[in-house]
């Protein structure tokens, strides 16, 4: 009777799946909502190569509808997303158009004043993967700081987040906030980027009241997990790296490397240290991942490309692969607290405490957030 009623729910799962995937229309495809109020204003884009309307980008296909768009603001990555992490992002001209493109990554992480002057609506459109340390939240977060005190008006376009049917992680303590953490909410929040912004000014960590116009999504599932279109960055080229991610980033903090400079980036880790595997890969400089941890040298680990669909952060790796190197000194590194958003996980691995053990002492504090989380779903 269980087997018939795990068969009964997979196919349900797929059903709603095939239903969802193929009847999502997001945010930007609902122009009718949005149009009306861009018409006779000076209009930002705040966006990158995600930010499409079918198969055109937001820009192009606003400028054919004689929208005035005045500037676009982008974020880690560039306009055109083809950036390295951490790269430094120098304003430019969209050579296709012609606009100024201004960075919101780097030392100008906040619109200035003098760049929202002559604007009188500001559009935010990118794709997000769900995770706190994914930076374009914090982006999100210093456009609605900005236009709530140059008074301007926000529209977010929402998009689906395939990371979206889970909540787990420890809550960002206030120590730690930083550009890959700002707010008080786990690693994997399961809200969409026009819920994120809700609650970012719904909780009042913006002091400023924003005037923000959420462009919903049609039938969006947050159950599913929606395969993207377009890879969001240029290290998260597939579904599978993308439901790795939120897992395999916090080796970031550590001198395990996660594929940057391979085929598979987020799909396995390895280090030089961890001789006991004997799975391998040489991580080599290229597009996307110019000085790649460990470059050129061979790092052992595990190929995690077949693994199974993720459902909640996998610690296990971590602590295996702390627990077998060979140098445990210098296996964390001074931004592994800052994306775990708290020094308690590290000093849990080092002491020895279990995956269980370790998530046990996360409940308070999910519970906490999910009561938060609830005011702000839309869907």
């Amino acid at each position: 009777m269980a087997k018939i009623k795990q068969i009964i729910f997979i196919f349900i799962l797929l059903y709603n799946f095939s239903i969802c995937a193929e009847n999502l229309i997001v945010g930007a495809d609902r122009t009718q909502l949005y149009l009306p109020l861009l018409k006779n204003k000076n209009v930002a884009i705040v966006g990158n190569h995600t930010s499409l309307i079918k198969q055109t980008h937001l820009v192009d296909s606003l400028l054919k509808h004689n929208i005035n768009i005045v500037k676009v603001f982008s974020p880690e990555h560039g306009f055109r997303g083809k950036r390295d992490a951490g790269e430094k992002i120098n304003n430019e001209i969209d050579k296709k158009t012609g606009i100024g493109i201004i960075s919101l990554y780097g030392k100008n992480k906040k619109p200035k004043k003098s760049q929202l002057k002559n604007i009188d609506i500001i559009i935010f459109d990118i794709q997000d993967v769900g995770a706190r340390f994914y930076t374009y939240i914090s982006t999100m977060h210093y456009v609605l700081e900005a236009a709530s005190e140059e008074k301007k008006k926000v529209i977010i376009l929402d998009r689906p987040n395939p990371n979206g049917h889970y909540i787990d992680g420890p809550i960002l303590e206030d120590s730690y906030k930083s550009f890959v953490g700002m707010h008080k909410v786990p690693i994997v929040h399961g809200m969409t980027i026009g819920e994120y912004a809700t609650m970012i000014v719904g909780e009042k960590w913006i002091k400023e009241k924003c005037d923000l116009t959420i462009i919903k999504m049609l039938n969006y599932n947050r159950k599913i997990a929606y395969k993207l279109s377009v890879k969001p960055s240029p290290n998260l080229p597939n579904s599978k790296s993308i439901n790795l991610y939120p897992s395999l980033c916090l080796f970031e903090g550590t001198n395990v490397s996660i594929g940057r400079g391979t085929e598979k980036p987020f799909q396995h880790f390895g280090s030089p240290q961890l001789i006991h595997y004997s799975y391998s890969f040489i991580p080599k400089s290229g597009p996307g991942s110019k000085y790649p941890k460990h470059e050129n040298k061979t790092c052992y680990g595990v190929n995690l490309e077949n693994h199974s669909f993720l459902s909640k952060i996998n610690l296990d790796w971590l602590i295996k692969a702390y627990n077998q190197t060979s140098n445990k000194e210098n296996f964390f590194n001074s931004f592994f607290d800052k994306l775990a958003g708290t020094e308690k996980l590290r000093k849990q691995i080092i002491s020895g405490k279990n995956s269980n053990e370790i998530k046990e002492t996360w409940k308070v504090g999910l519970n906490q957030f999910k009561k938060i989380r609830k005011k702000y779903l839309l869907y």
